[in-house]
């Protein structure tokens, strides 16, 4: 329970809270906007300054960092686990708290805490944090730890936002979400708690989400080329693989079959002399084999025409040759063939000699043969060293090759078979999910009556609420008929808060109180507004706590609140937005 709220602020309204209903009402000016309705009068800084003295962190543009602000502190005097105790905070030092008037026990606070020499204790804005939450939610305090065990589990600020929502996080939006930014594990991990089912399936499935996230990102990178041949396909990699392997293998062989030869450089020089001796020897006899065909053909083309060819010619041509002239003839035709007789004996000469030539090359040629083969057969056996320093280092290339390709198999195998390995451990989450809502029946039959009790008070048709399993969590639903208008809309919301606020106030545990600014009623029917507070108003008797409600004067008209006999619940504080001091800071911000 809350009792009070003070400020250092001189022209703060104090506000003095009693145990059930309170409703804090706000005058709206005739002339007024409806901006001006919901900045000016200060119902929502009610709001504000509640979560800021319950461990709230400043944002940037937090009010209490104005200048009209940040030098004020305020207090709330409460109740905490049957001990009674003043929080004082400020903007400037939000870091820290002072804790004042402590009445009870402390000894069962998360960390043994000393006052100073003004009987006070100063803690950090954190450690009360870590106060409130073991105290109001019997969180486990887990202190520094910062290991994987922390994340995704119920924070004491997401549990507290459920029974006092904030318009500013769009807190009156859906039943189930305390803020629109509100990821769906801490949802799903809140209300588990809340209701008293095992949070942990969830946070496994926050596990789960993350690492499929990390997938689809490696996935996507793989797709657009972001990481190269980082992630390939197992198929493609599998033959890589298996190739690299085999070169890797050949290499590791043939350096160990290896000799090592020392006269290796003289023998290869030796046989790259007889090649080009070869080579030499070739050229040599293509070119005698050249000039043999053509000294067998001079041969052949040597003969002497016959006197009977050149009397048949003269005749030819109706000629008589004279006995002198036949004489002469005879002459010349036997210097002829005796001229014809010595060229061929010649050229049988020079014929002779090429073949002598080609014949002994071909000698030389065979020699040659028989020794290069033999420097050959060395060579193929042998090696030199740095033919095997060469052959040592390509080995150690393969095999940072096969090493780096058995690396990126195992990866692509992994990415590959992590897709299934999700898929089933999202089916025994489901199933563990199951089994628990079987396990925990009376829990979830407690929360369904508690939520149907509450909707059959306010309507003639009592609403629903359901909490199923999927392969992505639990699933939270409530039904009111009617529910598309946005009035009944924020009617679910009502009756599943008060629904939260009964199962906790039974326990005797929780905040001990229920704050509901007044957006959660637009949209609403006044008599449906004056039957609501009426609804929490008894809630509030028959549970044992607090509901402290902020209502704008033009929501619910007087008589009706007279009829309902909800006056005797209003505060005798009543803020108005007609003049510059009449919000609850009782100033006008610049």
């Amino acid at each position: 329970m809350i009792y009070r709220i003070i400020s250092s602020l001189p022209s703060f309204k104090f506000l003095e809270f009693h145990g059930g209903l309170n409703i804090l009402l706000a005058d709206k000016s005739p002339k007024a906007t409806e901006r001006h309705t919901r900045n000016r009068a200060g119902k929502t800084s009610l709001i504000e300054i509640i979560h800021f003295l319950s461990g709230a962190n400043l944002s940037k543009d937090s009010i209490f960092r104005t200048e009209e602000l940040s030098q004020a502190s305020f207090s709330m005097e409460l109740d905490l686990s049957r001990s009674k105790l003043v929080i004082e905070r400020n903007g400037q030092n939000s870091s820290k708290v002072v804790l004042r008037k402590i009445d009870g026990r402390t000894d069962n606070w998360p960390f043994h805490v000393v006052p100073d020499i003004l009987g006070e204790y100063p803690l950090t804005n954190r450690d009360w944090r870590r106060v409130l939450g073991q105290l109001m939610f019997g969180l486990v305090d887990l202190g520094e730890d910062t290991t994987d065990t922390k994340k995704y589990r119920p924070s004491f600020r997401s549990l507290y936002s459920y029974f006092v929502r904030k318009q500013s996080d769009n807190g009156f939006t859906t039943p189930f979400q305390n803020a629109s930014e509100q990821a769906t594990y801490d949802t799903q991990v809140s209300l588990s708690y809340l209701l008293g089912l095992d949070w942990t399936i969830p946070q496994e499935w926050e596990y789960v989400r993350t690492r499929e996230k990390t997938l689809k990102e490696l996935k996507k990178a793989a797709k657009e080329g972001a990481l190269g041949e980082a992630i390939e396909t197992t198929a493609k990699l599998r033959t890589e693989l298996i190739v690299a392997e085999r070169k890797y293998s050949a290499l590791k062989e043939q350096i160990g079959q290896f000799n090592v030869l020392p006269e290796y450089k003289e023998l290869e020089t030796e046989a790259s002399a007889l090649t080009r001796q070869l080579n030499q020897l070739a050229n040599e006899n293509a070119i005698d084999r050249e000039l043999e065909s053509e000294l067998n053909a001079s041969l052949v083309s040597e003969t002497p025409p016959s006197q009977e060819n050149l009397e048949a010619l003269y005749k030819e041509v109706g000629l008589v040759l004279p006995d002198a002239v036949r004489k002469r003839y005879d002459e010349v035709s036997t210097f002829h063939e005796a001229v014809i007789r010595n060229r061929r004996l010649y050229l049988s000469g020079e014929l002779q000699g090429v073949q002598t030539r080609i014949q002994t090359r071909e000698q030389e040629m065979r020699r040659i043969e028989v020794r290069w083969s033999q420097i050959m057969g060395i060579l193929r056996s042998h090696g030199a060293m740095d033919q095997l320093l060469e052959l040592q280092g390509e080995h150690t290339r393969q095999e940072s090759i096969l090493q780096s390709l058995r690396q990126r198999y195992s990866a692509a195998e992994q990415l590959e078979g992590l897709k299934s390995e999700l898929e089933i451990e999202r089916q025994k989450l489901h199933l563990r999910l199951r089994q628990n809502y079987q396990e925990q029946e009376d829990v979830l039959k407690q929360a369904i009556v508690a939520f149907e009790d509450v909707s059959k008070a306010l309507y003639a048709d009592a609403g629903s609420l359901t909490i199923d399993t999927s392969t992505n969590g639990p699933i939270f639903d409530v039904q009111i008929h009617g529910s598309r208008s946005k009035g009944i809309s924020n009617m679910q919301i009502f009756c599943f808060d008060m629904m939260l606020m009964r199962i906790w106030a039974e326990k005797e545990e929780g905040t001990g109180y229920l704050v509901h600014d007044s957006h959660l009623f637009d949209g609403v029917d006044e008599r449906q507004v004056s039957k609501a507070l009426y609804v929490g108003a008894e809630m509030a008797d028959r549970y044992g706590f607090q509901y402290i409600v902020t209502l704008n004067s033009d929501q619910v008209r007087a008589e009706l609140f007279k009829e309902n006999g909800l006056s005797k619940y209003l505060l005798p504080v009543r803020l108005t937005d007609a003049t510059d001091d009449g919000g609850l800071f009782g100033i006008r911000f610049s």
